[in-house]
Protein backbone atom coordinates (compact mmCIF):
# COMPACT_ATOMS: atom_id res chain seq x y z
CA UNK A 1 0.00 0.00 0.00
CA UNK A 2 1.45 3.40 -0.94
CA UNK A 3 2.63 5.43 2.04
CA UNK A 4 5.03 8.14 3.12
CA UNK A 5 7.67 7.98 5.83
CA UNK A 6 6.51 11.23 7.43
CA UNK A 7 8.22 14.35 8.76
CA UNK A 8 10.03 12.63 11.65
CA UNK A 9 12.51 11.11 9.18
CA UNK A 10 12.87 14.09 6.82
CA UNK A 11 15.05 15.06 4.92
CA UNK A 12 16.60 11.72 3.92
CA UNK A 13 16.02 7.96 4.01
CA UNK A 14 18.55 5.44 2.68
CA UNK A 15 17.55 1.84 1.88
CA UNK A 16 19.91 -1.02 1.08
CA UNK A 17 18.32 -4.02 -0.66
CA UNK A 18 19.83 -7.47 -0.24
CA UNK A 19 19.22 -11.04 -1.51
CA UNK A 20 16.54 -10.42 -4.18
CA UNK A 21 15.27 -7.59 -6.40
CA UNK A 22 11.96 -5.79 -5.91
CA UNK A 23 9.99 -3.15 -7.81
CA UNK A 24 9.16 -0.06 -5.76
CA UNK A 25 6.16 1.91 -7.05
CA UNK A 26 6.20 5.72 -6.73
CA UNK A 27 2.96 7.76 -6.69
CA UNK A 28 2.59 11.53 -6.74
CA UNK A 29 0.54 12.85 -3.83
CA UNK A 30 -2.74 14.38 -4.89
CA UNK A 31 -3.20 17.92 -3.62
CA UNK A 32 -6.41 18.86 -5.39
CA UNK A 33 -9.62 18.92 -3.34
CA UNK A 34 -11.57 16.80 -5.83
CA UNK A 35 -9.02 13.95 -5.87
CA UNK A 36 -8.20 11.41 -3.17
CA UNK A 37 -5.25 12.23 -0.90
CA UNK A 38 -3.55 8.95 -1.70
CA UNK A 39 -3.72 6.50 -4.57
CA UNK A 40 -5.81 3.39 -4.34
CA UNK A 41 -4.72 -0.14 -5.13
CA UNK A 42 -5.83 0.21 -8.77
CA UNK A 43 -3.86 3.42 -9.41
CA UNK A 44 -0.93 3.25 -11.77
CA UNK A 45 2.38 4.47 -10.32
CA UNK A 46 4.08 7.54 -11.76
CA UNK A 47 7.44 5.74 -11.61
CA UNK A 48 8.73 2.23 -10.98
CA UNK A 49 12.17 1.64 -9.48
CA UNK A 50 13.81 -1.76 -9.74
CA UNK A 51 15.93 -2.27 -6.64
CA UNK A 52 18.57 -4.89 -7.32
CA UNK A 53 20.36 -6.89 -4.64
CA UNK A 54 23.19 -4.87 -3.06
CA UNK A 55 21.65 -1.60 -4.29
CA UNK A 56 21.24 1.64 -2.37
CA UNK A 57 18.20 3.91 -2.81
CA UNK A 58 18.37 7.39 -1.28
CA UNK A 59 15.09 9.26 -0.92
CA UNK A 60 15.31 13.01 -0.38
CA UNK A 61 13.94 16.39 -1.52
CA UNK A 62 10.75 16.26 -3.65
CA UNK A 63 10.77 12.47 -3.89
CA UNK A 64 10.50 12.41 -0.10
CA UNK A 65 7.94 15.21 0.34
CA UNK A 66 5.75 15.05 -2.78
CA UNK A 67 5.48 11.32 -3.47
CA UNK A 68 4.26 8.12 -1.85
CA UNK A 69 6.00 4.78 -2.25
CA UNK A 70 4.99 1.16 -1.90
CA UNK A 71 5.57 -2.42 -2.95
CA UNK A 72 2.55 -3.98 -4.63
CA UNK A 73 1.16 -7.20 -3.18
CA UNK A 74 2.02 -9.66 -5.94
CA UNK A 75 4.25 -12.65 -6.50
CA UNK A 76 5.69 -11.53 -9.85
CA UNK A 77 6.99 -8.19 -11.07
CA UNK A 78 6.10 -7.97 -14.77
CA UNK A 79 6.62 -5.63 -17.71
CA UNK A 80 10.24 -4.90 -16.81
CA UNK A 81 11.85 -2.79 -19.52
CA UNK A 82 13.46 0.55 -20.23
CA UNK A 83 9.97 1.94 -20.90
CA UNK A 84 8.57 0.97 -17.49
CA UNK A 85 11.52 1.11 -15.05
CA UNK A 86 12.84 4.64 -14.45
CA UNK A 87 16.31 3.53 -13.32
CA UNK A 88 16.79 1.01 -16.16
CA UNK A 89 20.06 2.57 -17.36
CA UNK A 90 21.52 2.30 -13.85
CA UNK A 91 20.84 -1.43 -13.42
CA UNK A 92 23.84 -3.72 -13.16
CA UNK A 93 22.16 -6.75 -14.76
CA UNK A 94 19.66 -5.50 -17.37
CA UNK A 95 20.11 -8.56 -19.60
CA UNK A 96 18.43 -10.87 -17.09
CA UNK A 97 15.33 -8.67 -16.99
CA UNK A 98 15.31 -7.90 -20.73
CA UNK A 99 14.98 -11.55 -21.67
CA UNK A 100 12.30 -12.54 -19.18
CA UNK A 101 10.52 -9.15 -18.86
CA UNK A 102 9.32 -10.42 -15.46
CA UNK A 103 10.70 -11.63 -12.16
CA UNK A 104 9.18 -14.08 -9.69
CA UNK A 105 9.73 -12.56 -6.29
CA UNK A 106 11.97 -14.17 -3.73
CA UNK A 107 12.88 -13.22 -0.18
CA UNK A 108 14.34 -9.72 0.01
CA UNK A 109 16.10 -8.14 2.96
CA UNK A 110 15.78 -4.38 3.31
CA UNK A 111 17.95 -2.28 5.60
CA UNK A 112 16.52 1.20 6.06
CA UNK A 113 18.56 4.02 7.57
CA UNK A 114 16.75 7.08 8.90
CA UNK A 115 17.81 10.07 10.97
CA UNK A 116 15.02 10.45 13.52
CA UNK A 117 14.74 14.10 14.54
CA UNK A 118 12.91 13.69 17.85
CA UNK A 119 13.39 10.78 20.20
CA UNK A 120 11.38 10.43 23.39
CA UNK A 121 13.47 10.28 26.54
CA UNK A 122 12.14 7.15 28.19
CA UNK A 123 15.36 5.79 29.66
CA UNK A 124 14.65 7.06 33.17
CA UNK A 125 11.06 5.85 33.22
CA UNK A 126 11.69 2.23 32.21
CA UNK A 127 12.58 -0.29 34.88
CA UNK A 128 14.37 -3.40 33.74
CA UNK A 129 13.57 -6.65 35.42
CA UNK A 130 16.04 -9.45 35.59
CA UNK A 131 15.94 -12.91 37.03
CA UNK A 132 18.64 -13.43 39.62
CA UNK A 133 20.00 -16.91 40.01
Amino acid sequence: MPHEDGPAYYPIVATVSLRAPIVLDIYEKRRLDNQPSSPGRDSEPNFRILQEPRSLLITTDRLYTDYLHGIAERTTDEDLSSDTICNWDLLGDREEYMQAKSYTRQTRVSLTYRDVLKVAKVGNSIKFLSAKR
